[in-house]
């Protein structure tokens, strides 16, 4: 349910240094919204196809939660493309736990709302009782205000839960054996997306390319809940992996 605006928080410290683009994934924010083409394969495309129109040759590139998934795919389809891989609290496994009930809170929201304030009356109130107030907030910033004055998502519904399903349905071990390029996996101390144990048996697959760093007073938002500590880790490894791969 991200878009390319979950970033501003980031973006502004890593332009100082590198040239950084943003982009909303099929399905979500204000690209298109197809009927069906949600897997990992249709989303790593999409990216080759972006780079191959801004004719870049190779990047770094951060994928957080699905995105993440889809960042790892796209390192094994293409590994020619990258120069370091970044993934930020999802694991290979596929928590179809976390899917689930992720499925559920979608279900759940009562869309389309009578108005926008009907919508924020709701996340504010029964949403953030049952959840979270982050997860409220989270929910409400996909909302938008349709030309009736109703509110309803501002993602495709169906985009999001193919996205899950599809994401989360095959484990991706293959991938991270097989990574070539130098790839960060962060976790968030308080994640439950990315499960400790998870988390480990990554780092167990000893593929010298991989490493990993646990950000602290973070949950899955990482890059939301500690923005500087994300920042950090992410600066210093990408320091250190375009330097190897000069050498």
């Amino acid at each position: 349910m991200g878009s390319g605006a979950n970033w501003r928080r980031v973006v502004p410290q890593f332009q100082k240094s590198y040239q950084v683009l943003t982009y909303d994934q099929r399905g979500h924010g204000w690209s298109f919204k197809p009927e069906k083409g949600y897997a990992p394969e249709d989303y790593s495309l999409d990216l080759k196809l972006i780079l191959d129109e801004l004719n870049w040759s190779k990047i770094s590139l951060i994928g957080h939660s699905m995105g993440g998934r889809n960042a790892l795919h796209f390192a094994q389809k293409y590994p020619q493309r990258l120069e370091a891989l970044v993934i930020e609290d999802i694991g290979p496994q596929g928590n179809l736990a976390a899917m689930e009930k992720t499925i559920q809170m979608v279900e759940e929201v009562p869309v389309p709302f009578a108005s926008k304030l009907e919508a924020k009356k709701y996340f504010d109130g029964e949403f953030t009782r049952a959840h979270s107030h982050i997860l409220a907030q989270y929910f409400y910033t996909n909302i938008e205000s349709r030309a009736d004055g109703t509110a309803d998502w501002r993602f495709s519904k169906n985009a999001i839960l193919s996205s899950l399903r599809l994401g989360h349905f095959q484990p991706r071990w293959d991938a991270v054996r097989d990574l070539t390029v130098p790839t960060l996996f962060i976790r968030g101390e308080r994640s439950q997306d990315l499960p400790k144990d998870e988390f480990l048996k990554v780092l167990a697959l000893k593929n010298p390319h991989v490493r990993g760093v646990e950000v602290p007073n973070a949950g899955h938002w990482v890059h939301f809940d500690n923005p500087d500590g994300f920042i950090t880790v992410v600066s210093e490894f990408l320091t250190f992996a375009l330097r190897a791969d000069k050498t």
